[in-house]
């Protein structure tokens, strides 16, 4: 089992969402985020103040996967949130140690459907 965490473009997110129903991965959370990269942030004036924006919004997806889906999952992030710029996001992939279904009490694979 892999935990995949996964920052993307917020206007990137229904690009993901529907390559990632294409690979057959239904399951998700969804977070607003805050972070900054390579980018930087950027400047912008209001007002005649000069303001530094450096926290840029994201999109933090987490999806937890069997082994046979932690390669497909990664591709259809890669293919829904590329645009070849930078700030295109970053795909983490952790081991995930347990997981337990609360309602019926399953655990491991089983959980994680």
């Amino acid at each position: 089992m892999k935990l995949i965490v996964a920052m993307i473009q917020p206007h990137k997110l229904p690009d993901v969402k529907k390559a990632l129903y294409e690979a057959e991965v239904f399951k998700m959370t969804v977070t607003n985020a805050l972070g900054c990269g390579q980018q930087k942030g950027f400047t912008e004036t209001y007002r005649g103040v000069v303001h530094e924006v450096n926290l840029l919004k994201k999109i933090r997806l987490e999806i937890a996967v069997n082994k046979d889906f932690v390669q497909p999952t990664i591709d259809a992030i890669v293919k829904g949130a590329r645009t070849g710029n930078i700030g295109d996001g970053k795909i983490f992939v952790m081991d995930l140690a347990e997981c337990v279904r609360i309602r019926t009490g399953e655990t491991g694979s089983e959980a994680i459907g």
